[in-house]
């Protein structure tokens, strides 16, 4: 430690940024460089192409025009426990960052100690002093300041930040997980609901036609074999019914886990008859933007250069470290004089550690820090990957529902025909009951055909509205279209 005086502290700073500069040249030979990291992909390369189309919304679910689906989703939102520890690793980040930012500014602490004590009569106090007992006291104000020539504090704070920018793309990413697995839960339940309707109307049905088939065994135009096939047909009906009821109390149940509710949650659901058809423009292409609005893509990115500024901590702890340390305040020998004037004591001074030989453990850091970036572009690259994927599989699984959905109208028509005139050709004596349980059997396959894919329609929206983001969009400012590599070490 020094005086301090008008020039010390200058002449100070001057010595100490000449010797980390020769002494940084000099460590700079032990750095080793480490492999090239993976270099991120391009959705362009995976067929994805510029344009401009119909995003979803960021409360897309409300499009469907459903009060009791939007009630679960508001519900699941303020619930869920995956949120919850959603909001908790954002909390968790940002104090992260909150510590690596302390480190960018000065620390100033108040220190003070008394130890009582013997000093020898064989060192540097002089008698009477030597050979007594008495207290060591000190009382004072002590600054330490990192000079952050190497930006490794800034990099280690970018680094935080990035993290916690992640844990907010997470946390939409959760919430859109959350929202869209919820629309599935409950529009697999109204096609349960209306699997029942025509289990439902298949009794009647067939309750009709036992009626028939008795008073045609009464009038003796059938035998008793057309009358137990008809109550037959009727009982098969029937235990669909119940099978139908059985699926429709689980799936009550699990919606309500979803939104994170008990089960007496779901006991409240019921048919939804007005719920809107899927109406949004389905896109031509995989659009390019997507890698913008997909909360995982975001994250992933985040996640890269979170490593990459971890690769440059590591590679500033190859140089020395600077700090400036200072302190000002009292101290002396017994306590009776610790206050006076004579007790003041005060000084300036740089403290610098360099690394000279560490053993090979700053290499490997070096290197394992290279490792997680190249392992943040893989995992960036996969999702990428799984992003487009998932558009495209939604796009051809649309437009293929939009095939089957024509096909299904005419096979629709012709059946109910069919099944119409042989009603009245048996209720004239004109065929045999056989024919009319065939007409029924297919009606009633293409009535829970009818049912399955307009339940598929809605499935289906909601699998695009989840591949494209679900209203999601990036609100950092950070340009998307950067370096497509994370710098190696150097």
């Amino acid at each position: 430690m020094f005086d301090i005086n008008p020039s010390g502290p200058r002449r100070l700073l001057r010595i100490a940024s000449a010797l980390a500069a020769v002494v940084a040249l000099a460590a700079c030979a032990s750095l080793d460089h480490p492999p090239l990291v993976a270099s991120q992909i391009d959705a362009s390369s995976l067929g994805a192409r510029a344009g401009v189309i119909d995003w979803p919304a960021e409360d897309w679910w409300r499009r469907y025009d459903d009060p009791q689906l939007d009630a679960l989703i508001a519900d699941g939102i303020k619930g869920a426990p995956t949120l919850a520890a959603a909001r908790a690793r954002i909390a968790r980040a940002d104090a992260a960052a909150g510590v690596a930012r302390g480190a960018l500014l000065p620390e100033i602490s108040g220190n003070a100690n008394s130890l009582y004590q013997r000093y020898s009569e064989n060192y540097i106090f002089p008698p009477p002093l030597g050979g007594s007992w008495n207290s060591d006291n000190r009382l004072a104000l002590d600054f330490n300041y990192e000079i952050d020539f190497w930006n490794k504090n800034r990099s280690a704070l970018d680094a935080a930040l990035s993290q916690a920018q992640a844990a907010v793309a997470d946390e939409q990413a959760a919430r859109l997980v959350l929202t869209t697995n919820i629309a599935r839960a409950y529009f697999n339940l109204q096609r349960l609901f209306a699997q029942r309707d025509v289990s439902l109307a298949a009794i009647r049905q067939r309750e009709d036609v036992v009626r028939l088939t008795a008073q045609r065994f009464e009038a003796g135009l059938d035998t008793k074999v057309e009358v137990k096939q008809a109550d037959a047909a009727l009982g098969t009906v029937r235990t669909e019914l119940a099978q139908y009821d059985d699926a429709i109390g689980v799936a009550r149940i699990q919606i309500a886990a979803l939104v994170g509710a008990g089960p007496q949650r779901g006991d409240t659901l019921a048919a939804s008859k007005g719920a809107r058809a899927p109406a949004s423009a389905v896109p031509a292409v995989v659009p390019l933007d997507l890698v913008g609005r997909r909360p995982e893509i975001v994250a992933s990115r985040w996640r890269v250069e979170a490593a990459g500024h971890d690769v440059d901590v590591a590679r500033a702890m190859f140089y020395p470290n600077v700090n400036l340390v200072a302190f000002v305040g009292l101290s002396s020998i017994g306590l009776s004089h610790l206050f006076g004037a004579a007790s003041t004591i005060a000084g300036v001074g740089p403290a610098i550690h360099v690394p000279i030989f560490e053993g090979g453990r700053l290499n490997a850091n070096l290197y394992g820090r290279a490792a997680d970036s190249a392992l943040a572009v893989s995992a960036y690259n996969q999702a990428v990957i799984d992003a487009v994927r998932d558009v495209a599989e939604a796009l051809a699984s649309i437009r293929g529902l939009d095939r089957v959905s024509a096909e299904q109208a005419r096979a629709r028509e012709a059946t109910t025909d069919a099944y119409n005139l042989a009603v009245v050709r048996y209720r004239a004596g004109l065929g045999n009951y056989l024919t009319v349980l065939t007409a029924q059997t297919q009606q009633l396959v293409q009535d829970r055909l009818d049912a399955d894919l307009r339940a598929r329609a809605f499935e289906l929206d909601v699998n695009l509205a989840r591949a494209l983001g679900g209203g999601y969009v990036d609100a950092s400012n950070v340009n998307l279209s950067s370096a497509s590599a994370v710098p190696a070490a150097r």
